[in-house]
């Protein structure tokens, strides 16, 4: 017993220690695509109020999970910013995908539906929002 508490002090030790290896978890953002009655579509991220178009500010390696709470499928592009795993274009409605924000940059993701208010037997007032999202990484 006395052996481990002495190898974990000094492994504390190693990791406070100037030019030593520390390992801080990424942070995890989350945001959803939802159904309104005015534009149909919008972006919730947590602390902001609903909108078409949002922004972040994160630093690198933060994770955003996008969840497609809508019952519409969406195509969801990256129109600008440094190379970013997307994976496939198309988001499933119900499904949550992780992107990983591993360089700085200024990146813009668009999402289009890829149905019809009306194919979904949604309301919708107004034509519909195309949603658009700015992630800042410093």
């Amino acid at each position: 017993m006395r052996k481990l508490v002495l190898v974990l002090l000094a492994a504390l030790a190693l990791v406070a220690a100037p030019g030593g290896v520390a390992v801080a978890a990424s942070p995890t953002l989350r945001a959803q695509l939802i159904h309104t009655l005015r534009g149909c579509h919008v972006w919730l991220i947590a602390g902001k109020e609903p909108a078409p178009v949002a922004t972040l500010k994160v630093v690198r390696g933060t994770r955003l999970a996008i969840r497609v709470s809508c019952p519409m499928d969406f195509a969801v592009v990256k129109v600008r910013g440094p190379a970013l795993a997307l994976g496939p274009a198309r988001f499933y409605a119900g499904t949550t995908r992780t992107i990983v924000f591993r360089r700085p940059g200024t990146y813009r993701l668009r999402a289009r539906n890829l149905q019809s208010s009306e194919e979904a037997g949604l309301q919708t007032l107004g034509p519909d929002n195309v949603p658009t999202l700015t992630v800042v990484v410093r």
